[in-house]
């Protein structure tokens, strides 16, 4: 019958979402953050890296007062 399926249609559904959830553990643990943060755009890119030089936390919010006075 056409319920025989669902076991291994668990089965596959479980084991095709674990990479999803792994990385949010993933992050979380080695960026002390579970997001990452969208760098598929040039633009996104060298927004990520004036953060990092700035503030060297990507994540942390950064307005006039992250940029040093010379």
């Amino acid at each position: 019958m056409w319920f025989e399926i669902l076991p291994s249609f668990g089965i596959i559904t479980a084991v095709l979402s674990v990479p999803g959830f792994a990385l949010y553990g993933l992050h979380k643990l080695t960026l002390d953050n579970a997001y990452r943060r969208n760098t598929d755009e040039r633009w996104e890119r060298v927004m990520y890296t004036r953060d990092m030089r700035l503030t060297g936390n990507p994540y942390q919010c950064n307005g006039l007062e992250a940029i040093p006075d010379k």
